[in-house]
């Protein structure tokens, strides 16, 4: 499969992740209004686990370096103030106990991220820990959803479950290109690309997407192309090749955060 030359990919290589707003951390409830955006943040952590591990990767390899030290570094902090931003406000016991579990699990991968230089050995434990607070966070967001019950909800879950898509097959790419993959690596790629697409679809086909969304949602499936073509290598990978599914990944992922935030502003 040929290379994809940088100049056709769609946004700047430069571009990140938007901020997310600080609340106060005084308890209180959400209004429902706001539960839309408690559901995107619960959901960012998604995928969140999976960028901090390709960007550990990332740095491993000498590929994309310094931009990917940027990132480990950013996404580290955005982690935080992520979780940190939740906690006064989630609104019942079950959303609290998932918040509960996910610390102990985001500290004990956050050590593993940050305790020593990248290196192939400590691969596997990193995709265990990451596999980990994956779990939690979506346990998290869902709970989250599943108190809102309202379909906008559901819609800016789904949207933001295509981040952590995004950021899950860039990161198995950099696993392959290191040959540590676990032996059910390539089904579990297949799977998320099987449902990024499905997910799209179905992002298109909601009543409540508007015609300015759909517009969106036609140049993500234009990215996606490019990440999905860039990580179809996996019997040839090369570092000029990871370069490209790195750059790719965090362009998809700026789209699809920027499709999340619109879902967020109607569910307001």
């Amino acid at each position: 499969m040929p290379s994809i030359p940088r100049r056709h990919l769609l946004l700047a290589s430069c571009s990140v992740v938007a901020p997310w707003p600080t609340w106060g951390q005084t308890a209180r409830t959400p209004s429902a209004s706001e539960l839309p955006e408690l559901i995107n943040k619960a959901g960012s952590l998604r995928m969140l686990s999976q960028r901090l591990s390709k960007a550990w990767l990332a740095v491993g390899q000498n590929v994309e370096t310094k931009r990917a030290a940027r990132v480990l570094q950013d996404s580290v902090a955005q982690f935080e103030r992520v979780q940190t931003d939740l906690k006064p406000l989630l609104p019942n016991p079950t959303t609290r106990s998932a918040h509960g579990q996910l610390e102990p699990l985001w500290n004990e991968f956050k050590s593993r991220l940050t305790a020593s230089p990248p290196a192939q050995p400590l691969v596997p434990a990193l995709l265990g820990l990451d596999g980990r607070v994956l779990a939690q966070a979506h346990q998290l967001t869902q709970a989250l959803e599943q108190h809102a019950a309202q379909p906008i909800s559901e819609l800016v879950n789904l949207a933001g479950r295509q981040r952590m898509l995004s950021q899950f097959i860039a990161k198995s790419h950099l696993v392959m290109l290191w040959k540590s993959a676990p032996t059910d690596l390539h089904t579990q790629v297949d799977a998320a690309r099987a449902e990024f697409t499905r997910n799209l679809s179905r992002l298109d086909a909601a009543p409540q997407t508007t015609p300015a969304l759909k517009q969106e949602l036609l140049l993500a499936r234009q990215q996606w192309v490019f990440l999905e073509s860039a990580a179809g290598r996996d019997e040839r990978i090369t570092a000029k090749d990871a370069a490209e599914v790195f750059v790719a990944s965090e362009n998809l992922l700026e789209l699809m955060d920027r499709i999340t935030q619109q879902y967020v502003r109607l569910g307001a």
